[in-house]
């Protein structure tokens, strides 16, 4: 079965938006194919706004979310394989969705979570 990850990052994305809040991408900038401004990665991982306002030609697509953006007023591509997007969350609240990593295609969907442990869930830091 295809994985929900790309389909589940579109949904949440549009949701976002649609609700005038600012959408952004947590990213596992280790993972291979990332493209993302290094001096920007902290601890092996890139916060992406992925807003109309900041990016331009985003693509949300199945394999790859690929987006022009300016970065200390340099342009980049940045291009980030689906597996490497470990959430994608409101900036002004943290709502959204978090994501399993190395997503190879289970995303945990249906994979319940272990007795005694908790799923993951996002905290806003002020």
């Amino acid at each position: 079965m295809l994985s929900s990850r790309p389909y589940m990052i579109r949904a949440i994305h549009d949701w976002i938006t649609d609700s005038g809040m600012t959408p952004y991408l947590l990213v596992d900038a280790d993972v291979e194919g990332v493209e993302v401004p290094r001096q920007y990665v902290d601890s092996g991982k890139i916060i992406l706004n992925i807003s109309p306002q900041a990016c331009g030609n985003l693509v949300l697509g199945n394999e790859q979310v690929r987006f022009n953006a300016r970065f200390a007023g340099k342009p980049m591509a940045v291009v980030v394989p689906v597996r490497a997007v470990l959430a994608i969350y409101a900036r002004e609240n943290g709502q959204g969705m978090m994501f399993d990593e190395g997503g190879d295609g289970g995303d945990g969907d249906d994979t319940p979570p272990r007795q005694g442990s908790t799923r993951p869930h996002l905290k806003v830091i002020k």
